[in-house]
């Protein structure tokens, strides 16, 4: 139930502007505590301004959490451990989105595109919630929605629950993340802002593009990129490729390489990025004491960014041999677009929120790999030049209706919505030159793409098309009994039912011809990629007969997947405290959960199908107990059941392509559901004010874990997934935090604080592997799990040290500030190797340089931004290493990026 005012909900869009808080994540309690005694505010004063602010946070069966208290320190009077950061908290940090925010909080690492790490385990096992309900995911790769597509303008909080409580659904792992949208205002405003940025390997550099269309900039397409009329009709009756008619086959090799989407073009002086966002807020008195509220948000942002990436591929691994080696330059154009429209009305002690969130993430890609390739002949190696054009679109629409009565004896919440995410990246197009080197060959030392297949261990032409779409209802009631003082009993229930259909096509174009015409197909491959089949290849002699066989194919065995999971669930939730110092919260969940992905046989040509049904009901029982022991030391033991699903993406035998990571991936379908034990215990000191320490003790137990593991072809690096045996995962974590009043200083000073924030978290874990443990895979259900997996071995996705400084100045009375922060994650493991070495990223140290300060111009008041991220230029890194030798796999130059930005509040 909401705990807030209508006063919290002017405070958080008015005062974190204003008076700047502490610049650091809270960690804050899950039970609220009773008020002071008035006599006792009034001795000790007015508190100080940022004790005044209130985090509006929304979660099931605990409302709206309040971060601010006056007077005390809130983690005081602890339920749970959350990390929070606020409206103020998230600007401190400078990042565009709430992922990178996030990496700031203790125990979390970003990898790769906006995936979180809690305590390095995957995304898996995190849970991601929007106002306390779930998100479907615009990305095959995760069914956790990628943060990145969160811009921090949208969000008024992000909570971070490190021990499960039953209020919660039971896939959780590491933790849970929990996004509220903005509140609804108590005064009309309006905020612009502009900003500009731009790095050291991009802006003002050469990079690559394509035409595409007229409408690109936007993020949208005018039409352009729709499937080719030829697929659409194949799709519609139910045709597999491979079982096209002739005359429909050529129909379609002749669509799906457009001039516009295939030609890769040179940009001699890369743009900056910008991005521009307004919200604005009114509310209405609507009868005698209530409000009707309205707040709007839109923005844009859209930014460019080259990589030159090195990706090698070992032939014996033990030797140092590199049998493949590549650069592949890569200029990236990612477009953001947002919107939120959300409706709320306060009835006295109740409240009702609609929210309405519209995100669009667009990927626009251009890339151009040079290398070797001595797979098919050691003593002379191929040359290639591959060229590459990618369009990759994601696109969230959520609304859902919460509602939270207060009434004198008991509180009901109600929460409901539907939301919809689709992917499309059509005309993925991948046209391989290649020389071969070969003595005598006319060709023999020019770049020809081998359209007829005449040349053995070449890549052929390919093009993707992709389309995705998820559909999630979802729902929830829980009430609360205020039993007494001292208990509290909240007993509820949640629906979630999710579907996906999956397209996922790969067409491959092939020409034949009669002996006659061997060498001008030949030289159609000296053409540039939109001119290799057109209008004269697919010409008729007078007689009727082509002048070049044109046939295309699709190895996909299963083009088409449908997945679903429903879940049923109930859950009791008990808050006792027994003494003023003793806190002690009990629940129990059950879950009843149906997990299915199966392909639609219409298109599987006859292929052997290998469907996923996974039905299972678990009791996940919690409990956190807290002893206040003295009164600055408080100390707490969690312990907890908890599960992790398969991901629909783990489990579908389709064949996706990630442009971050640069490589491909593959589902099992024989993945099987994770469970895990979880044990915490924690110790927190508290000085006063923003000076607090503690250390916290975890350890996990997980059956069945996920891990990905490598499968190597020629040039390709792929990505599937399996069940090792178990696993165990342990460490501790420090936090910090001490605030230096420099009033003393005078002068400019005399408003000033200097604020140090540090974290710390060590894990270690290990993959047991017993000699007669099976990891079932497809094509190799009895395969042994030692033949994936090494006993002992870490999970993948897991850093030994994770670390985080900030060293900020920033004034008390107005908006300015000064803050260095550092982030450090060790080395950790992205892929299993198998039988070659493990894929190891190693992410190192980073730095940046935020800056904000509250400005005027012509009278105007502004807030200025300043931002320097990656100063020292750390490089990303991801390798195989063995006996020394060394392969990259996914290593390029980030260099330095800077940004410039302007708001201003009506």
């Amino acid at each position: 139930m909401s705990t807030g005012t209508r006063l919290a909900g002017l405070l958080l869009l008015t005062t974190s502007l204003t008076l700047p808080s502490v610049l650091h994540a809270q960690d804050v309690p899950q039970e609220e505590e009773a008020a002071q005694d008035p006599l006792t505010e009034a001795a000790e004063g007015e508190p100080p301004a940022e004790d005044l602010q209130e985090t509006d946070i929304s979660v099931p069966g605990g409302g709206i959490i309040v971060t601010g208290r006056r007077n005390r320190d809130p983690a005081r009077n602890s339920g749970q451990v959350l990390s929070v950061l606020s409206e103020a908290d998230i600007a401190r940090t400078g990042e565009g989105d709430i992922a990178g925010a996030l990496a700031r909080v203790s125990g979390l690492s970003l990898v790769g595109n906006g995936r979180v790490f809690v305590r390095g385990l995957g995304d898996r096992y995190s849970l991601a919630l929007l106002n306390g309900l779930p998100l479907p995911s615009p990305e095959p790769l995760s069914r956790v929605v990628p943060l990145d597509i969160f811009p921090t303008s949208v969000i008024a909080s992000s909570l971070v629950q490190k021990t499960y409580s039953a209020n919660f659904p039971g896939e959780f792992g590491g933790g849970v993340i929990n996004l509220t949208t903005k509140a609804i205002p108590t005064e009309d405003f309006l905020t612009i802002g502009f900003t500009g940025s731009g790095d050291t390997e991009t802006t003002f550099q050469n990079g690559l593009t394509y035409f595409g269309s007229r409408w690109d900039t936007f993020g949208f397409d005018n039409g352009n990129r729709d499937f080719p009329t030829a697929l659409q009709g194949l799709i519609a009756s139910g045709t597999r490729i491979n079982d096209a008619p002739i005359d429909v086959q050529r129909q379609l090799a002749g669509q799906i390489m457009p001039l516009n989407l295939v030609t890769l073009q040179k940009n001699d002086a890369l743009p900056m990025n910008f991005s521009a966002n307004i919200t604005g807020g009114a509310s209405f008195e609507v009868g005698d004491g209530n409000y009707l509220g309205l707040i709007a948000t839109a923005g844009i942002t859209n930014t460019w960014r080259n990589r030159n990436v090195t990706s090698q591929q070992f032939g014996d691994a033990e030797a140092g041999q590199i049998l493949f080696d590549s650069r592949n330059f890569i200029t990236d154009n990612k477009v953001l677009v947002n919107g939120l429209i959300g409706i709320g009305l306060d009835i006295g002690e109740h409240t009702i929120r609609w929210t309405n969130l519209y995100i669009r993430d667009t990927l626009k890609t251009a890339r151009l790999a040079t290398g070797t390739d001595s797979f098919t002949d050691v003593a002379r190696p191929f040359d290639f030049q591959t060229q590459q054009t990618g369009w990759f679109e994601r696109q969230l629409m959520d609304s859902q209706i919460v509602a939270e009565f207060n009434f004198d004896a008991f509180e009901l919440d109600l929460r409901g919505g539907y939301a919809r995410t689709d992917r499309e990246a059509p005309y993925n197009a991948i046209v391989p030159y290649i020389r071969t080197n070969i003595p005598g060959d006319p060709f023999g030392d020019k770049y020809v793409v081998d359209v007829g297949a005449q040349v053995g261990g070449t890549e052929r032409i390919q093009v993707g098309f992709e389309d995705l779409t998820e559909e999630l209802w979802f729902g929830g009631a829980d009430v609360t009994f205020e039993v007494s003082d001292t208990l509290s009993l909240t007993a509820g229930y949640a629906y979630s039912d999710t579907t996906r259909r999956s397209l996922s096509f790969i067409i491959r174009p092939l020409l034949g011809s009669s002996a006659e015409l061997n060498t001008a197909l030949r030289a159609l491959g000296l053409r540039r990629p939109g001119d290799i089949i057109n209008g004269a290849v697919l010409a008729e002699f007078p007689d009727g007969t082509p002048f070049f066989n044109v046939t295309v194919s699709d190895p996909t065995p299963f083009p088409v997947f449908d997945a679903a999971l429903t879940v049923h669930a109930g859950y009791g939730l008990a808050r006792f405290r027994p003494t003023d110092r003793l806190n002690i919260e009990a629940g129990l969940r059950y879950e009843d959960g149906l997990q299915v992905a199966a392909p639609d046989l219409t298109f599987g040509g006859g292929n052997l199908a290998n469907p996923t049904r996974i039905a299972n009901d678990y009791f996940l029982p919690s409990a956190t107990i807290t002893w206040e022991a003295i009164d600055d030391l408080q100390l707490r033991l969690s312990a907890s059941q908890t599960i992790a699903r398969p991901q629909f993406r783990e489990l579908v035998e389709q064949t996706y392509f990630d442009p971050e990571s640069n490589r491909r991936f593959r589902g099992n379908p024989f993945l099987q559901d994770s469970e895990l034990i979880n044990v915490e215990a924690r110790a927190e000191y508290y000085m006063g004010g923003p000076k607090k320490v503690s250390l916290a003790g975890f350890y996990k137990k997980i059956d069945n874990p996920i891990e990905n593991f490598l499968i190597t072809a020629p040039g390709i690096i792929e990505t599937s997934y399996a069940n090792a045996p178990s696993a165990e995962l342990y460490g501790a974590e420090l936090d910090a935090s001490y605030g230096i009043d420099l009033a003393d200083w005078g002068g400019f000073f005399e408003t000033k604080q200097f604020l140090i924030i540090a974290n710390y978290t060590y894990t270690q874990s290990s993959i047991s592997v017993g000699a007669t443990d099976l990891a079932p895979i497809p094509g190799a259900t009895g395969q042994l799990a030692s033949q994936l997996f090494d006993d002992g071995s870490p999970l993948v996705g897991q850093s030994d040290h994770v670390a985080n400084l900030s060293l900020g100045i920033e004034d008390l009375d107005k908006v300015q500030q000064f803050t260095v922060l550092f982030n450090y994650a060790s080395e950790r493991v992205t892929l299993r190797g198998g039988a070659l070495p493990d894929v190891v990223e190693d992410p190192g140290l980073t730095v940046d340089l935020v800056a904000r300060s509250a400005i005027k111009l012509g009278g105007l008041p502004l807030e200025l931004s300043l931002e320097a991220r990656n100063i020292f230029g750390r490089d990303n890194f991801e390798f195989q290493e063995v006996n020394g030798n060394r392969a990259e796999l996914n290593t390029f130059d980030v260099g330095t990026s800077f940004a410039i930005g302007l708001k201003a509040e009506f």
